[in-house]
C-alpha cells in the first residue's frame, strides 16, 4: 500500500451533491456523513476535507490542502497563489458558468455603474466589487452581505452584487441586471509547492482525467452499424461532418462496420436517414466517458 495520502478539499454547500455525483461517474465513490467534515472515499490514496468553496482556494494556497474544488469566482476574490489544473463546467443547476451581476430594484433609476456613485453595494465579493469599480472610476461603499442579499434593495443596499445561473431568483425579487461583473467556472486547483511532487502531480492530474472525460461524455451516445460497403460513402454522409467513425471489415467482404460517437440531441434526426442510407442493425449505446 502506498504511503502517499492526497489531501483533497470538496467543497460544501451548493456544490458538494454535484461534486461527488461527478466524482461517482468518474469511479470515486464519496460518502458524507453529516457529523463529519471528512468524507469517506474508495481510494486510500485521497483524504477528502470539506471545505466552503469560498475559502478553497486560501487553504489550498497555503499547503493545508493540496488540491481542491473551487469557482475561479472565489480564486479571484481572496487573491490566493495557486495552480489551475483544469477548468470543470458544472455546477448546481446547469452547465454554464455562474454570472456575477450587478442588480437594482426594476424600479431604480440607476441605469449604470457610474449611477452608483456615492451609493451603497451589498455583496459577498467585496473584493471583487471594489476592483470592478475603482477599473470605472466609481467610488461607492460596498458592505458585505452576510446572506439573503436579493432582498436588501433598496432599504439596506442601493444595488447588489450576486451570483447567479438562471436569473429566476434576482427576477423572483424583482431585481434587473445592470452589468456583468464576471463568469466564473469551477476549477480544480492545486497548491504549487505540492505540484512539484511527482507522485502528488501525477495523482491529481489522473483525476482531472477522469473528472473531465465524464464532462466530455455529457450529452454523447454511441452509434455502431453495419453497412453494404457499397453504401459506406452515403452513409458517412449523414454522419456530423467532424466525426471520423471507426470502420471495420467483416467476415462477409461486401459488409462493413461502423463505429461514432454523436450528440443525443441529432440521434432521433440521424437514425431514420442512416437507415434510408442502407445501415442496418443500428444500435445506440450511453457513453460514460470520452478521454481525448
Amino acid at each position: 500500500m502506498s504511503e502517499n495520502k492526497l489531501k483533497l478539499g470538496i467543497p460544501a454547500g451548493s456544490l458538494q451533491e454535484s461534486t461527488a455525483e461527478l466524482f461517482r461517474r468518474a469511479g470515486y465513490n464519496i460518502k458524507f456523513s453529516s457529523r463529519s467534515y471528512f468524507p469517506s472515499i474508495d481510494d486510500l490514496e485521497i483524504e477528502c476535507m470539506l471545505i466552503r468553496a469560498q475559502e478553497m482556494a486560501r487553504y489550498v494556497e497555503n499547503g493545508i490542502l493540496d488540491a481542491g474544488i473551487t469557482g475561479h469566482d472565489w480564486i479571484l476574490e481572496t487573491g490566493a497563489d495557486v495552480h489551475e489544473v483544469c477548468e470543470l463546467v458544472f455546477s448546481k443547476v446547469s452547465r454554464k458558468p455562474v454570472r456575477w451581476v450587478l442588480c437594482v430594484p426594476e424600479d431604480s433609476p440607476v441605469q449604470s455603474i457610474q449611477d452608483l456613485e456615492g451609493k451603497t453595494i451589498a455583496t459577498e465579493v467585496v473584493g471583487m466589487t471594489t476592483r470592478y469599480l475603482a477599473e470605472r472610476g466609481v467610488t461607492a461603499q460596498v458592505e458585505f452581505s452576510w446572506g439573503a442579499t436579493e432582498v436588501k434593495p433598496p432599504r439596506l443596499a442601493d444595488a447588489i452584487v450576486e451570483v447567479t445561473e438562471t436569473g429566476s431568483s434576482l427576477r423572483a425579487n424583482n431585481l434587473r441586471i445592470v452589468e456583468e461583473l464576471l463568469q466564473s467556472t469551477t476549477r480544480l486547483i492545486a497548491n504549487r509547492t505540492a505540484i512539484k511532487n511527482e507522485w502528488t502531480r501525477e495523482k491529481i492530474d489522473n483525476i482531472a482525467l477522469m473528472l473531465k472525460s465524464c464532462l466530455s461524455a455529457e450529452g454523447k451516445v454511441g452509434l455502431m452499424m453495419n453497412t453494404p460497403e457499397a453504401n459506406l460513402d452515403e452513409v458517412l454522409s449523414v454522419l456530423p461532418a467532424l466525426q471520423k467513425p471507426t470502420v471495420s471489415n467483416l467476415s462477409d467482404s461486401s459488409w462493413v462496420a461502423l463505429n461514432t460517437i454523436v450528440d443525443e440531441s441529432t440521434v432521433r434526426t440521424i437514425i431514420p436517414r442512416l437507415k434510408q442510407a442502407g445501415a442496418v442493425g443500428i444500435v445506440e449505446y450511453p457513453i460514460s466517458k470520452i478521454i481525448d
